[in-house]
């Protein structure tokens, strides 16, 4: 009862942000709801600047139901299929992924970003935009204007992908008789699910090649949101290690202390969703968890807007631009570069 009286309205309010903003992401899906939600709450919040009962609520929603909504991506993958249709694209993978952190990490100290952004900006660039944001900012500590600056930088460069990356393909000659290069590009140098889906559709569209590329780059897609696991893990040591040195956790450092419960959530999720789809579970069983979980992020980024300085956001814009521009172009050069090499197109 306490619990309620405490964060109700403050719940409530993001609820009521993200429903529009639900359902505009399913109009425009290369804006997306999160997007959506985190600017509402950015404007809203510069009127209503006094939150009184309502701020514990947002404050809890933005941690919690985030974490919530890490853990029930995990039952949209099947960890199987994922690695099995995902193995041509999995050097490439590798590959980007390692280009967007090396760059994110290179350019912290020469731009002057704070490091938990540019931690933000490199794992969302290269890992699925949102949702890796989404898990990994609970785990270094991030707070809220942190994370509304590193969603601003994916979205601005995921529309960007979502209108250029068809018209770039067709110019350096992808195979148009199948989807399965420009699915594998889509799929590996654009970051979020959104931004992929509208890029293979288009490209679909634009060959008459009914789903082929779409099925393709989801797959791949899918198998580069398993880099989450591994990624977070690292980073909540890393981040663990630093904090018992400095002496801001008390005794040595503990494994336990240190490891994120969520993402423990997240991977029983993912298996759970395997064993059951091995046994002949219908995928269908578990898209309702999966479209909760695109709600609770949507959620939590209506809270995050909330509690965002816009003012702050505006000043430091720059900066983190130019990282995720960077960012976005070392994928792209070397997601190009890998399928060159490996005769994908």
């Amino acid at each position: 009862m306490n619990f309620i009286q405490k964060n109700f309205k403050g719940i409530l309010v993001c609820f009521l942000i993200a429903i529009p903003s639900w359902l505009i992401g399913k109009a425009f899906p290369v804006i997306g709801g999160p997007v959506i939600a985190i600017l509402a709450g950015m404007v809203i919040t510069c009127f209503w600047t006094e939150k009184g009962t309502a701020e514990s609520g947002i404050k809890w929603t933005s941690k919690i139901i985030l974490q919530t909504a890490v853990v029930l991506l995990g039952f949209g993958m099947n960890l199987g299929v994922i690695l099995q249709t995902g193995k041509q694209s999995l050097p490439i993978i590798i590959s980007t992924i390692s280009t967007s952190l090396i760059i994110a990490w290179l350019l912290r100290k020469v731009l002057n970003v704070p490091s938990n952004t540019s931690i933000l900006v490199g794992v969302g660039s290269s890992i699925c935009g949102g949702s890796a944001i989404a898990a990994t900012a609970p785990v270094i500590d991030a707070d809220d204007t942190e994370v509304a600056q590193a969603i601003s930088v994916i979205f601005f460069f995921n529309v960007i992908a979502a209108v250029l990356f068809p018209v770039l393909g067709n110019a350096l000659g992808f195979d148009t008789t199948s989807g399965n290069a420009f699915g594998v590009f889509a799929g590996t140098a654009i970051n979020d699910t959104s931004s992929v889906t509208a890029a293979a559709s288009t490209w679909d569209s634009m060959w008459d090649l009914g789903s082929e590329t779409l099925n393709t780059a989801v797959t791949v897609k899918l198998t580069r949101t398993l880099a989450i696991i591994p990624i977070t893990l690292v980073l909540s040591l890393v981040r663990a290690k630093s904090d018992a040195k400095d002496g801001k956790t008390s005794g040595k450092f503990s494994l336990k202390r240190a490891f994120p419960m969520f993402i423990l959530y997240f991977i029983i999720a993912a298996v759970i969703t395997t064993v059951c789809m091995s046994l002949g579970v219908s995928a269908d069983v578990f898209a309702p968890l999966k479209e909760l979980s695109k709600f609770f992020i949507i959620m939590a980024m209506a809270a995050i807007g909330l509690n965002s300085n816009v003012v702050k956001l505006v000043k430091s814009g720059g900066k983190p631009i130019l990282l995720g521009a960077s960012c976005w172009v070392g994928i792209t050069v070397v997601s190009l570069a890998m399928q060159h090499i490996m005769h994908i197109w």
